[in-house]
């Protein structure tokens, strides 16, 4: 062909056509107009064998690939798809054959639809054959009491990273390419539905990626996935499997991501602990990470985790699915481009890795508490390696600071909470591992911003989550007043953090720093003393220094407050304790500190011959046990000073041991 005038197509060479005998015995072809390509079926011994040809510009053209097909198509007839249509077909008689066609993505995807001729009045059949997957899966429907007058042809729908399979007046089944391996990740819709009630209901037939033609009318469509219903949809179902399908139908087709990651998050907000059966902010935070990174380089399709959800076994209302191995197609050229170099990259990889290359935060987990023993032990490995990693969390943090349009609401990100920039920066270095060892033909330095985009996108999300929440309660500044208890607005807060504490904890994801501090104030602020303690104990709250010195600056010294701060600071790590301490203008504190000192003073003492005379007049007490205990703290000081010598404990000394010894035993004897 060839294009004169405008828009005016023509044959070129009309007198000179090439004719070749391209195929033979086949009883069953469709023309990829768009793409050049012709698929048919012929029957060798009474077996199917799918074959594709692709045609190029020059006239020339290749068998591309063939593949066994376990399908009977011996008695159905002759049928040709999208050859031109003939108007005066009858139009009852097609759920008399059966459909079949064939539907490709630029992903390097390859789907056969196939559904039998319906004999049962209560249930059809329909099966989809996933090449680049290696499995097929065949579906059972069954069929709504809609009158006799809606037709029983199915009709399949090219509809981008999806396939849809439509019943006029019965059901619309929108099936996942990329990721078909659960169910749950498939949205089925019956009678009554919106999204039924758009389409013709003529038959219609796909011609190419969302163009469908009713046959009846003649009239051309272009049939898209209405965002705006689809997050209606998703406020308002009450199924899991319906609500886990729509989240990743939105996220997957949506032309502003930002705008559709908003409205998720007001959904979430609302409805954190709606889910049963899946985490709902853990499989947001998994599936919106992916598709953002997955615009980048469609190959990180198999390297990157889409869902949190590994098992669905909970039933689908209104269908049944069997899963079935099927023969690869083999590829008859070797030298590929293209859309067919990436369909040979998905089935080489079905072929020979097992078990599948998706990332998980295992390492990240073992390595990163390798990391925090050292530093307690203070036997830290290269100081380079540790550099390297803290460098990472750094352009995370400044990858987050540019994506905000906006001053946030929470101080996070600001704190120096250096076990979350570990982490943080740990999981951009396995991630860029990860990639560099699997992700073929991309440059380095495009690997290392993919994955520093995926950290900085999860992150970000748990931001924004955050930030919704807190505008949805109308608190807009971070000083939560701890004199006063907490408010209903701040508990849902609490909650909210809370759940995403729970998500991330499993998955082994970072936080942005600073969010144990907040979480632990507003536990502070909202929880009853036990609750609260009982979360600490059980690792849900984390007593990070900032947090704990604002409670110590903040609450005054009431009876209630006291308890509450004693409670604290004995679950304190000692390094962090002897700080507080010396923040709490107590008795008890003081307490704490002389019991810290002497213990420190004492660890290598051994006990000598003593010469000097112990003189009375520099104590204030007659109580030679005291008195001759604070003459060895004495001398030890000034023996040993640079052991007394540490930071921050400047003030301590044997008189104020003796002080606070003498205060502690008059309140233990009651005077």
């Amino acid at each position: 062909m060839t294009q004169e005038d405008g828009n005016r197509v023509v044959i070129k060479n009309s007198g000179h056509l090439p004719r070749d005998r391209i195929a033979e015995d086949f009883v069953w072809a469709q023309w990829d107009a768009s793409e050049q390509r012709l698929y048919y079926i012929d029957l060798k011994k009474s077996k199917s064998v799918f074959k594709c040809i692709q045609f190029y510009a020059d006239e020339s053209f290749n068998l591309m690939l063939e593949a066994p097909l376990d399908i009977s198509l011996s008695d159905s007839g002759f049928h040709l798809v999208n050859f031109g249509c003939d108007y005066c077909q009858d139009q009852e008689k097609l759920s008399e054959h059966p459909t079949l066609c064939v539907f490709t993505n630029h992903t390097g995807s390859l789907c056969l639809c196939y559904s039998p001729k319906c004999d049962s009045q209560e249930q059809i059949t329909y099966s989809v054959f996933y090449f680049h997957k290696g499995y097929s899966k065949t579906f059972t429907a069954a069929v709504g009491s809609t009158g006799s007058h809606t037709s029983k042809a199915i009709t399949f729908l090219n509809l981008g990273y999806y396939v849809a399979v439509y019943l006029p007046g019965h059901f619309f089944h929108l099936l996942s390419i990329q990721h078909p391996d659960l169910i749950c990740h498939s949205l089925f819709l019956t009678e009554n539905n919106k999204m039924i009630d758009m389409l013709p209901p003529n038959p219609i037939q796909s011609l190419s990626v969302s163009l469908v033609l009713d046959q009846c009318s003649g009239k051309l469509y272009r049939v898209f996935l209405d965002q705006s219903y689809l997050l209606w949809f998703l406020w308002n179902t009450c199924l899991d499997c319906e609500k886990m399908a729509t989240l990743h139908c939105v996220l997957s087709c949506g032309q502003d991501p930002c705008f559709l990651e908003d409205q998720i998050i007001q959904w979430i907000s609302e409805n954190a602990s709606a889910c049963h059966s899946f985490d709902l902010i853990q499989e947001f935070l998994i599936a919106s990470s992916y598709w953002s990174v997955y615009l980048e380089s469609s190959n990180v399709d198999t390297l990157l985790p889409y869902s949190s959800v590994l098992t669905w076994n909970w039933e689908i209302p209104g269908i049944t699915l069997v899963t079935e191995e099927i023969s690869l197609p083999l590829m008859k050229v070797h030298s590929l481009k293209g859309y067919w170099e990436k369909l040979n990259y998905n089935l080489e990889y079905v072929k020979y890795t097992k078990p599948h290359l998706h990332y998980h935060n295992s390492v990240v987990r073992r390595e990163w508490h390798n990391l925090v023993s050292e530093e307690k032990t203070g036997k830290r490995r290269s100081t380079a390696y540790v550099r390297n990693i803290l460098d990472n969390a750094v352009k995370v943090i400044s990858n987050i600071e540019a994506r905000k349009s906006g001053p946030r609401l929470m101080p996070l990100l600001q704190e120096e909470d250096s076990h979350q920039r570990l982490l943080m920066g740990l999981m951009v270095s396995e991630l860029k591992d990860h990639l560099l060892r699997h992700l073929q033909g991309v440059e380095k330095k495009k690997i290392e911003h993919m994955a520093l985009d995926y950290v900085s996108k999860l992150l970000d999300l748990i931001c924004c989550i955050l930030e919704t929440s807190l505008r949805k309660h109308n608190l807009h500044s971070w000083v939560f007043h701890l004199n006063r208890p907490g408010s209903a607005a701040e508990s849902a807060v609490f909650h909210i953090m809370t759940r995403i504490l729970e998500a991330t904890s499993s998955l082994f994801l970072p936080l942005p720093p600073g969010f144990h501090t907040l979480h632990t104030i507003l536990g502070v602020h909202c929880l009853p003393l036990h609750n609260l303690l009982h979360y600490i104990d059980s690792g849900v709250l984390l007593l990070t220094e900032t947090a704990v010195t604002r409670l110590m600056k903040d609450l005054d010294n009431t009876e209630k407050n006291e308890k509450l701060k004693f409670s604290i600071i004995v679950r304190l790590p000692p390094l962090i304790g002897e700080k507080i301490c010396q923040l709490w203008d107590h008795p008890m504190s003081s307490n704490i500190i002389s019991r810290r000192h002497v213990t420190r003073l004492l660890q290598n003492y051994k006990k000598q011959p003593r010469n000097s005379m112990i003189d009375k007049s520099s104590f204030s007490v007659e109580f030679l046990p005291l008195n001759y205990f604070i003459e060895i703290l004495t001398d030890l000081e000034s023996s040993n000073q640079a052991l007394y010598d540490f930071e921050g404990h400047d003030n301590v000394d044997a008189q104020f041991v003796e002080a606070a010894a003498l205060k502690h035993t008059t309140v233990l004897l009651g005077l």
